[in-house]
C-alpha cells in the first residue's frame, strides 16, 4: 500500500469518526446540535419556485458518492 493511498483511507476514517462524534454529541439530552437527520429534512425541504432544489442536491451528492466509490 502506498503512502498516499493510506493517507486518503485515514483521512475517510477520520472524517467518519468526527461524524460519529458529531452525531452522538447530538443525541446527549438538552443538546443543541442538530441530528444528521435534522439536518437532512431541512436540505430536504428547500424549493426555489416549487423547485425541489434540496433534494436535488441530496441525490446529485448519493449519485457522486456512488460513482466514486462504487464504479470501477
Amino acid at each position: 500500500m502506498t503512502l498516499t493511498r493510506f493517507l486518503a483511507i485515514a483521512g475517510f476514517v477520520l472524517a467518519g469518526l468526527a461524524v460519529l462524534a458529531v452525531e452522538w454529541a447530538a443525541r446527549r439530552p438538552d443538546s443543541r446540535i442538530p441530528t444528521i437527520g435534522d439536518v437532512s429534512a431541512l436540505v430536504m425541504r428547500y424549493d426555489i419556485g416549487g423547485i425541489p432544489v434540496g433534494r436535488l442536491a441530496l441525490l446529485s451528492f448519493w449519485f457522486w458518492l456512488g460513482w466514486h466509490f462504487l464504479a470501477r
